[in-house]
């Protein structure tokens, strides 16, 4: 039987990565990455002077379209496999990245008469300028006892759908009334290939506050809101919502001939990078916490009950797989945190010895920090460098590293941060099990789990569970080319279910990361110390934390 293979489309923060792999046993034949041209935009919009306000995070949605044209021809020309073997294709998205589009679907930043106003462009996930939108809204859902608040842990965040939009009526009314659909990225890249617009359920229950049985929040509430917004989800949030991997439409005719294709290939409806991670790890059954790892981090968890638990980013109904319920809690910053430390902080004796040994900056202070026991430095950190995601959400808050002296190393600060991050996890786990969800094994996909060993051993140990790794770093992209064969079917040589495309195309490493049990018991001491600082400075709406970032805008505001 001639083999057959299906595309998947991993849209990251910096970069767009595309693998195109077997269809039979989800090996990877060819992967490429293809860098946005305008990256993050957080400074000045493309090609002018206009600065942003501060927390802004932009993108240009024609980059998305460059990976597709660049990276999809170039596996085709690595792995000589024919287009027409090629049956399915699927795509996962940083999420929520949203973008104001016309009637035709056409961005709104493509247009010259609104090219120069940020509000007309992609608001890309860490978007966080919409936090006083996000601030309002769950007072107003709190006091209002609005039940579909609980499902996403009593808060939702400043990075979703509803502020973002709110606060593009607030500051920008005319794109907000030149705005015809406001879309999920990964929406509108499916839509751009084939021609049919359909929201992913993915998308729209952990980031659109859509529910399966329910729906959206009511008109009534919407309007006691902000009477601007009442008929939002009947008119700019519109469109039909479906399952991740279920078929939106074919190929184009013109888009197959763009990126090398053949028309009519099927391709799926999109899911969340994070979410397309646990297919790509291969979990498919209940109590299993999969972390996602890369710049910031997300902890997925599958169940057979419903929970509200208190901090996390959503519970969705088939949010993965389909009769399951799939949970999300995150941070907002890992490997960014880590990225940050070398890029800024590093002094030059440490840049030259790396050099000197033939190592990357991070190389050479994993190795240091490496050799220290933990406690030893006399640090402890919090991973709130880019806000805090769960149990908090609330981007206002910010990074902390207590403990340091004169003696202080910058192998130690490295170390304190990769604990921050550990015990940032701990956290997570501690609170679904405080809530009665079952977590009895741990697994762990993206870039970081395959760089940095001592950071997955901290893990382990923090935690005090072992831990199980994916045999990819393009976890992401293989659980949304699983998406492209299920949208294929067994009649065009996919398959009919996630589950039994999961259980065939997804890899594990051979080698686990075990809890030392003389580390484990240093860190529980570590850990009671990192809560009391968290629940200082989390729990408490007015701290010096807090009130550092408002003195920070008005000089920055008064200043410019």
């Amino acid at each position: 039987m001639k083999r057959k293979y299906v595309i998947g489309v991993d849209f990251g923060t910096e970069s767009g990565r595309v693998v195109l792999v077997d269809v039979q046993n989800g090996k990877e034949i060819a992967s490429h990455v293809t860098f946005y041209s305008d990256g993050v935009i957080d400074e000045y919009l493309p090609g002018t002077d206009i600065r942003l306000d501060r927390d802004f995070a932009l993108q240009n949605p024609d980059d998305y379209l460059e990976v597709l044209k660049c990276s999809i021809p170039e596996v085709l020309r690595q792995s000589s496999v024919d287009p027409s073997d090629v049956i399915g294709i699927g795509v996962d998205f940083t999420s929520c990245t949203i973008l104001p589009v016309d009637a035709c679907l056409t961005p709104l930043c493509r247009k010259p008469e609104w090219r120069n106003n940020p509000h007309s462009w992609v608001k890309l996930w860490k978007h966080h300028a919409a936090q006083d939108e996000a601030n309002a809204i769950n007072q107003f859902a709190r006091e209002r006892k609005e039940p579909w608040l609980l499902r996403y842990g009593g808060k939702i965040s400043s990075e979703w759908m509803l502020p973002k939009v709110w606060q593009v009526l607030n500051e920008a009314p005319e794109v907000f009334e030149a705005t015809d659909l406001f879309v999920e990225a990964v929406d509108w890249v499916v839509a751009q290939m084939t021609g049919v617009f359909k929201r992913s359920s993915c998308a729209a229950g952990y980031k659109g506050i859509w529910n399966k049985r329910i729906g959206y929040p009511s008109k009534e509430f919407l309007t006691a809101l902000d009477p601007r917004l009442a008929d939002l989800y009947e008119t700019k949030l519109r469109g039909e919502i479906v399952p991740p991997g279920n078929k939106v439409g074919e190929l184009t005719t013109e888009m197959a001939a763009e990126i090398g294709l053949k028309p009519n290939i099927a391709v799926a409806a999109g899911i969340i990078d994070a979410h397309a991670g646990v297919l790509g790890t291969g979990v498919a059954d209940i109590g299993k916490m999969v972390m996602v790892m890369g710049t910031s981090a997300c902890h997925m968890l599958l169940s057979d009950k419903e929970v509200l638990v208190e901090g996390i980013s959503g519970v969705v109904e088939d949010g993965i797989i389909p009769g399951l319920y799939a949970y999300e809690a995150g941070q907002s910053a890992v490997g960014d945190i880590f990225a940050w430390f070398v890029e800024q902080c590093v002094p030059a004796y440490v840049v030259e010895e790396a050099k000197k040994e033939g190592l990357s900056i991070h190389e050479y202070l994993e190795k240091k920090a490496g050799q220290l026991k933990p406690g030893e430095s006399g640090l402890i950190a919090l991973d709130w460098h880019n806000g805090n995601r769960t149990p908090f959400v609330d981007a206002d808050l910010s990074g902390l590293i207590l403990g340091q002296t004169l003696l202080t190393k910058p192998e130690e600060q490295y170390r304190a941060f990769i604990e921050a991050t550990a015990f940032g996890t701990r956290t997570i786990i501690e609170t679904f099990r405080k809530r009665g969800v079952q977590i009895d094994e741990l697994y762990a996909c993206g870039g970081l789990p395959h760089r940095n060993r001592l950071l997955m051993q901290i893990y382990a140990d923090v935690v005090n569970m072992e831990i199980r790794v994916s045999a990819t770093t393009l976890t992401s992209a293989i659980g949304a080319a699983i998406l492209g064969a299920v949208a294929a079917g067994s009649m065009n040589g996919g398959y009919d279910s996630i589950i039994d495309a999961t259980r065939k195309m997804a890899e594990l490493k051979g080698e686990t990361f075990r809890p030392n049990p003389e580390n484990v018991t240093i860190y529980e001491e570590l850990y009671k110390e990192y809560v009391a600082l968290s629940e200082y400075f989390g729990l408490r709406t007015d701290t010096v934390m807090k009130r550092l970032k408002k003195i920070k805008e008005k000089y920055t505001r008064g200043a410019s």
